[in-house]
């Protein structure tokens, strides 16, 4: 078994460098960039209007809690399944991983992902909602594929390639959602469960946890993207909350080592150590890499997962549904990721020049050692609680995914096969090597965002065009009677255009 695993780390790396290469995070910085620079800057300039009408407008608009149609969700039901994705253990281990790996320099560059990921994942789900349509069973069906296929292969000579590169996507995040939606989360509950309960050589606890999981989640997936979105909306509010506060908690609790911290985020950035330490390029690469890599495994906005279920949403603009994805990063990177990355950091569990953890433990178990330093054993139980509802979601949420990506490659009677297979991998799950899965995860990641990318570019221009349409009607309000560019398919147009709102 040892000599398997091996061989897939090793043919992992292999891949895994490639995809994670200069060229591919210039795409996956350079596509935020150019949807940042393309809006005019649209999550600074707009950010008080995409409060207004996200978050701000939970508890005055009913249409935003409770969607009509019962072949869709709600907005917010659609935020809180995209974050119960992306609110995971990328939030703990992944940050942990992070620091050790590239230094406290990495939490630097994971907030340039977010910042710029912001626009990516704006723009993923304006063409998400623009592109999507009904499936057979009348449910909404979008996602990259949609708009790889009919978007960039609407373009002169893209046929052919949008059409590949929609299947390619298909095919990545089938695979992504049995890395990072599945093994990777029931590895990191059992490995969590262990270190709070010091059975970490214990052979039961994997076989319980794969075991309970499993059955929770037949519950729950078996009931489709509706009973996903109740379990994920009443779920995911109180855990990021309940994480947040546990985390500040413990951040005033060392509240004279905040400066430090910041200084090292920041000297480790740029790696502006001593003239004795010198400024390595290579230092700095390795932090940004890092900080790219679990920045997107964390906030997903460039893989193009989280539009799948934002298109599902009962919205009739685009931008709006646009709007949630900006705050989907925000809460997911800049909120939790910095709370974990700030517990680390000031509990003195870590080197703050280097980042490299004091007493050898690493990922889960840092993080684990951090919160029970300050909590005692309680820690290790909040962090155990806190890992085992992030991860579970997360397993709900790819679910979805997986499911959408793989009704485009076989349809919709087919996807029954894969809520199989997925259940399966649940309990093969619990076994794997945690370091391998996240790996395989990264590798994942990588595949998926490349054709994501590449699609979002070349529609950046039609992103723009649908932002200045919603901009003059709903911001500016100089062409209010301006004609609404709802989709790109005339059934769906005229549908939205007869909703009574």
């Amino acid at each position: 078994m040892q000599a398997i695993t091996d061989a897939i780390s090793k043919i992992n790396d292999a891949i895994g460098s490639v995809v994670w290469g200069v060229p591919a995070l210039v795409l996956l910085i350079g596509t935020g960039i150019l949807m940042t620079v393309a809006t005019r800057f649209f999550q600074f300039t707009r950010f008080g209007h995409m409060w207004k009408n996200t978050i701000g407008a939970i508890f005055r608009q009913k249409s935003i809690r409770k969607s009509k149609d019962k072949k869709s969700i709600s907005q917010f039901q659609a935020l809180c399944t995209a974050l119960s994705a992306t609110i995971g253990t990328g939030n703990i281990a992944g940050v942990a991983y992070a620091i050790t790996e590239g230094g406290p320099g990495a939490v630097f560059w994971m907030w340039i992902a977010a910042v710029v990921g912001m626009m990516t994942n704006y723009s993923e789900n304006v063409l998400g909602i623009f592109f999507r349509r009904r499936n057979e069973k009348g449910e909404w069906s979008g996602g990259a594929m949609y708009y790889l296929r009919d978007g960039v292969g609407r373009m002169k000579y893209g046929k052919i390639a949008g059409r590949v590169l929609a299947v390619l996507f298909s095919i990545f995040a089938v695979l992504a959602s049995f890395g990072i939606g599945n093994m990777g989360q029931v590895v990191s509950i059992s490995d969590s469960i262990k270190t709070a309960t010091n059975t970490s050589d214990s052979k039961i606890v994997p076989i319980a946890v794969g075991a309970t999981v499993t059955v929770l989640a037949i519950l729950v997936i078996i009931g489709g993207l509706r009973r996903i979105a109740e379990t994920n909306e009443r779920i995911v509010p109180f855990m990021a909350i309940f994480y947040i506060i546990g985390s500040l908690v413990i951040i005033c609790m060392h509240i004279g080592q905040i400066g430090p911290a910041f200084a090292s985020i920041f000297k480790g950035a740029f790696n502006l150590r001593s003239a004795a330490g010198g400024i390595t390029g290579a230092i700095i690469a390795k932090a940004m890499t890092w900080g790219f890599k679990r920045g997107v495994f964390s906030n997903e906005a460039g893989l193009g997962s989280s539009v799948m279920v934002h298109s599902a949403s009962n919205v009739k603009e685009p931008v709006v549904q646009g709007m949630w994805g900006i705050f989907e990063v925000f809460a997911d990177t800049i909120v939790v990721c910095t709370c974990t990355a700030l517990v680390i950091l000031t509990s003195g569990v870590v080197d703050l020049e280097t980042g490299a953890s004091l007493s050898g433990v690493e990922e889960l178990g840092l993080a684990t050692e951090a919160f029970t330093k300050n909590f005692g054993t309680f820690g290790g139980i909040f962090i155990a609680v806190a890992v085992s509802l992030f991860a579970f979601t997360t397993i709900l949420g790819w679910s979805f995914y997986g499911t959408k990506a793989w009704e485009y490659l076989f349809g919709t009677r087919s996807t029954i096969v894969y809520k199989v297979a997925f259940i399966v991998v649940i309990m093969v799950g619990c076994t794997v090597n945690a370091s391998l899965a996240i790996n395989l995860s990264d590798t994942f990641n990588g595949l998926m965002a490349i054709p994501n990318l590449i699609g979002v570019v070349c529609l950046s221009g039609l992103v723009v065009r649908i932002t200045k349409n919603y901009s003059v009607r709903k911001i500016k309000k100089t062409k209010p009677d301006e004609i609404p560019m709802y989709s790109a398919l005339p059934e769906v147009q005229k549908e939205q255009e007869a909703r009574d709102d």
